[in-house]
C-alpha cells in the first residue's frame, strides 16, 4: 500500500472515532451553548436556539446526560450554557456536578429559551444567540458536530469561515474502497491504530455492559438475550442494542462514535468485539477487524452524509458484518458480497430521530450484516439488478448514497413534519 494512502486511512480513523458523552446532536447544542456563554463572559438571561429540521429530529426524544432525565433542545442548550466546558467539545458535559444539575433545572425554570426552526440549506445547522442586558454572543455550528463557522460578540465578528456544504479540515474520503480497506487492515501496524481502537473497545463495551445491567428504555438488549444467552448471533445483537438502550436513555458513560454518531460507533464495533472474544481471536486480529468494520461504515456514510432519512445503523451493521467476515478469514470476495447482501436487506429503515427504538434498529442492522455473511458462506447472493443492487460492491455503495442523499430527501422532510406534530 502506498505510504500516503496508508496514512490517509489512519487519519480517517482518528478523525471519526472520537469520544462523546451523550447523543451527539444534543451534545452539539450543548457545545454551542457552552461556547456562547464563554464568549459572552456571563450567564445569559435569554437564549435563542435556531436549528435545522434534522437537529430537531435527533434531539426531540433523547435523554440528555447530566440533566436528571430531561429531554430535548432546551435541556441540551441549558446544561451546556450552565455547566458545559467548551474546550472539551463532544465531552462538553462529561463532568457535571449534582449542584450544576440543580442549577440547570433552575435556569430552565427562570430563563427564556426560544427555539426556532432555522431557515437554512444545511441539514446540520445549530445557531445560538445568548443575551444578557445589552450584550450578546452568537455561535453557529454547521455540517458536523464541532465545526464552528461563526462567532460574534456584540455584533463584532470574532470568527467567520465558509459554511459550504462540505466538511473542512477532514481527510478527503474519495480514495476509499472496500478493496483498499481490506488491504489496509492486512498491512496496518497495530501501533498506528491501537490507541483509538482500544479506547473504542473499552468505552463501547462498558456502556453495553451497563445497558445489560440496568433498566434503560425498552431494554432491547435484555429482551434479545432471554433464552438465547448461548447463541453468538444473539449475543452480538444484544450487546450492541444494550449499549444503545443505555445511551439513548440518559446513561452517563461516554462512547466512541463513528461518522458523528454514537449508535454507529456502537454498531460498527460491539458485535465484532463480542464475536472475537467468543471465538478466541487474538487482540491483534480484533484490531484489524475493527479497521475493516469502522472504515466500511465510514465509506458507506461518506456518500450518505452525516444526517439523513436513511438510518445510520444500517451502514454500521453492514460494517460489523464485514468485520466478522474478516475475523473468519474472509478477503475481498467474501467481504464485498457481505456488504452487498446486507445493504439489499435493510436499506429501507428510516431515521426518525434518536430515541429508545434505535436499539431495535441496531439489532436488525447487525442481523442483516450477519445474514449477508451467511448467504455468502452458503453460496447465495443478490445480483446486480435486484432492486438497488448493482454489479460491483462500489457501484452498489454509490447507489445507497444516492438513495439516501437524494431519493430520501422528501422522506426526511415528512418525517420531521410528523415528529413536530406529535
Amino acid at each position: 500500500m502506498e505510504s500516503n494512502r496508508y496514512s490517509e486511512y489512519v487519519k480517517v480513523l482518528h478523525e471519526e472515532l472520537r469520544p462523546a458523552m451523550g447523543c451527539t446532536e444534543p451534545i452539539a447544542i450543548a457545545y454551542a451553548g457552552a461556547k456562547a456563554r464563554e464568549v459572552l463572559g456571563k450567564l445569559p438571561e435569554k437564549l435563542i436556539v435556531e436549528v435545522s429540521g434534522n437537529i430537531i429530529k435527533n434531539v426531540k426524544s433523547v435523554v440528555v446526560p447530566h440533566t436528571g432525565g430531561m429531554r430535548g433542545i432546551s435541556a441540551a442548550a441549558a446544561v451546556g450554557t450552565v455547566a458545559g466546558n467548551a474546550s472539551a467539545e463532544l465531552e462538553v458535559i462529561a463532568e457535571v456536578s449534582e449542584e450544576q444539575i440543580l442549577a440547570t433545572k433552575e435556569y430552565l425554570d427562570s430563563t427564556e429559551i426560544e427555539i426556532k426552526c432555522a431557515d437554512t440549506p444545511h441539514i446540520f445547522d445549530i445557531q445560538i444567540t445568548a443575551l444578557c442586558g445589552e450584550e450578546s454572543a452568537f455561535v453557529r455550528i454547521v455540517e458536523y458536530h464541532t465545526n464552528i463557522v461563526s462567532i460574534k460578540k456584540n455584533n463584532e465578528v470574532l470568527l467567520e469561515k465558509s459554511a459550504e456544504l462540505k466538511e473542512e479540515g477532514l481527510t478527503d474520503r474519495s480514495f476509499m474502497s472496500v478493496e483498499g480497506i481490506i488491504d489496509f487492515a492486512d498491512k496496518v501496524n497495530p501501533e498506528d491504530v491501537r490507541e483509538v481502537l482500544e479506547r473504542q473497545i473499552d468505552y463501547n463495551m462498558a456502556i453495553a455492559a451497563e445497558g445489560l445491567r440496568g433498566n434503560y428504555g425498552a431494554n432491547i438488549g435484555k429482551t434479545l438475550l432471554e433464552t438465547h444467552e448461548n447463541d453468538i448471533n444473539y449475543q452480538m445483537k444484544a450487546w450492541a442494542a444494550a449499549a444503545s438502550d443505555a445511551r439513548m436513555n440518559g446513561c452517563e458513560l461516554p462512547v466512541v462514535i463513528n461518522s458523528g454518531s454514537g449508535n454507529q460507533g456502537i454498531t460498527s464495533s460491539v458485535p465484532v468485539i463480542v464475536y472475537a472474544r467468543e471465538t478466541g481471536k487474538s487482540h491483534e486480529e480484533l484490531l484489524r477487524a475493527l479497521c475493516v468494520s469502522n472504515l466500511i461504515t465510514i465509506h458507506l456514510k461518506t456518500g450518505i452524509g452525516r444526517l439523513s432519512a436513511y438510518c445510520g445503523a444500517v451502514s454500521a451493521g453492514v460494517g460489523s458484518g464485514a468485520g466478522v467476515a474478516y475475523l473468519k478469514g474472509g478477503k475481498f470476495e467474501m467481504i464485498a458480497h457481505t456488504v452487498v447482501n446486507a445493504v439489499a436487506v435493510t436499506s429501507g429503515i428510516i431515521c426518525d430521530g434518536a430515541k429508545a427504538s434505535c436499539a431495535a434498529k441496531i439489532a436488525s442492522s447487525v442481523d442483516a450484516g450477519m445474514l449477508g455473511l451467511a448467504m455468502y458462506e452458503h453460496g447465495n447472493q443478490f445480483f446486480g439488478g435486484d432492486g438497488i443492487v448493482k454489479k460491483g460492491v462500489e457501484n452498489t455503495i454509490a447507489n445507497v448514497g444516492r438513495l439516501a442523499r437524494i431519493g430520501m430527501h422528501e422522506t426526511d422532510k415528512e418525517i420531521i413534519h410528523l415528529m413536530m406534530e406529535s
